[in-house]
């Protein structure tokens, strides 16, 4: 029998249930912290495996901030972020004409764009009255 490379497992469902239940664009660690009481033998290793699979179907974005850590966001539209440099918070940014962007790119530069990731870097309020 042949293994299906992208079959939909428990595991995978369940994180996509939880990333859908919050808009706190989580890493993979805190995935896993929630998910490894309900999934017994649950690793971290497979929490990044199946979200990349997740990324690579398109249920979800991987936002990187300028550190290591990776965070998820399982709304998959195109739309922007906002990274905090001082406590690594991920918050959407809902910008105008967001839609449109591939298009003037494409024509701004001559390629065939499929997508694109805006990602904004600054001091989130809390941080900066020093409260976080």
């Amino acid at each position: 029998m042949e293994k299906q490379p992208h079959r939909n497992t428990k595991q995978r469902t369940a994180l996509l249930e939880l990333l859908r239940s919050t808009k706190s664009h989580p890493t993979a660690a805190w995935l896993h912290e929630r998910l490894a009481g309900e999934i017994p033998g649950l690793s971290l290793a497979t929490v990044y495996r199946n979200l990349s699979v997740l990324a690579m179907q398109g249920n979800l974005q991987i936002i990187r901030s300028r550190g290591d850590a990776e965070h998820f966001d399982a709304i998959a539209s195109s739309h922007g972020h906002i990274v905090c440099e001082a406590c690594d918070r991920v918050r959407d940014l809902d910008l105008p004409d967001g839609e449109n962007w591939d298009r003037e790119a494409a024509k701004a530069s001559g390629y065939e764009v499929s997508s694109h990731q805006l990602i904004f870097f600054g001091i989130c309020p809390a941080c900066r009255k020093g409260s976080r």
